[in-house]
């Protein structure tokens, strides 16, 4: 795996890994959200009698779900607990932290920290290099991505991310030729927990072998598990869920994923000026007012917001104009 770079940016931060100039891995973390690792003091508001799970509030209010707890901790305890997920939206809900007792000292490890721990080499660089970062969310965003002979349409459900697999190829070609893609496309995006593939139906079992094969050299050395082809073209992989991926982040924080890449967008503008950000009033409550104080920061310009109800939610843009 080739080292990460990390980018500091307004209302989070992010990582990417780069291969002959492709990113082939990425992840985001956002300010004030719960990340694997962090160790925090949680008080211990309800639990089933006999029963090692249970909830947690933390000093700002927000719960978590606590495992592996002790027997003699009653409701009203404060432990100390580790993050071990991150939460992670869902259609109408949120699918909250999940936690468990801890012994270690409060810690809250940022991205860079995250990577080292997990025996990455990492650097923080003041912009990534030419890259293809807002191809990367634009796939995010669209749910599609295109390869030579067919796409991959992906669905954020509160079971499974799901693959559908369509194209013009015959079957097997077709399945074939989605094998790298999938496994690519896993990794850019961070996806973890349980994926669906549906691949087309293929009724010959050596064409099944085939593409189990396929996709098992693709993927490499991922860590994950996942079991063959059924009869049907479904095939299950189940990998560590720790934090949202970029596609959870895209189907349920749509609005606050464009906010962020906007101030990126308008951080990178070297022509001088005042930055005028031009945007979907969607976007207004998302863009904190700290943040664009430290955009400004950043810049040394004055911001100005324009709002615009004609524009696409994804068509904000930022410019510079005459001061």
């Amino acid at each position: 795996m080739a080292d990460w770079l990390v980018e500091r940016g307004i209302g989070e931060d992010r990582a990417i890994a780069i291969e002959n100039d492709r990113i082939i891995a990425a992840r985001t973390q956002w300010d004030g959200e719960l990340v694997a690792g962090q160790v925090i003091d949680a008080k211990l508001i309800s639990r089933s009698s006999g029963s090692s799970r249970g909830k947690g509030e933390l000093p700002s209010g927000s719960q978590i779900l606590l495992d592996r707890l002790p027997k003699d901790a009653a409701e009203g305890a404060l432990l100390r607990v580790e993050i071990k997920r991150s939460a992670i939206g869902e259609r109408g809900r949120l699918k909250l932290a999940q936690a468990r007792p801890s012994d270690r000292s409060p810690t809250t490890p940022d991205i860079l920290m995250s990577l080292e721990q997990e025996g990455h080499c990492a650097r923080i660089v003041h912009q990534f290099p030419e890259s293809d970062w807002d191809e990367l969310l634009s796939d995010a965003l669209s749910g599609e991505i295109h390869f030579k002979g067919g796409s991959l349409l992906l669905a954020a459900t509160p079971a499974m991310i799901i693959i559908d697999i369509d194209g013009t190829l015959p079957p097997c070609e077709l399945a074939l030729a989605a094998s790298g893609p999938i496994a690519d496309t896993l990794r850019r995006f961070d996806i973890g927990g349980m994926v669906g593939i549906d691949f087309p139906t293929l009724e010959q079992k050596s064409d099944r072998k085939a593409v189990d094969a396929a996709l098992a050299e693709a993927l490499g050395e991922w860590s994950h598990e996942r079991t063959a082809m059924n009869g049907f073209g479904f095939v299950q992989i189940i990998s560590r869920l720790q934090r949202p991926s970029l596609l959870h982040r895209a189907t349920h924080a749509r609005t606050a994923i464009l906010a962020r890449q906007l101030l990126r967008q308008a951080q990178m503008i070297a022509e001088p000026g005042a930055l005028l950000l031009t945007i979907h009033p969607a976007l207004q409550k998302k863009l904190k007012p700290e943040w664009l104080e430290e955009l400004s920061r950043r810049t040394g310009r004055e911001v100005r917001i324009e709002l615009s109800a004609g524009l696409a939610l994804g068509g904000s843009f930022a410019q510079a104009v005459p001061i």
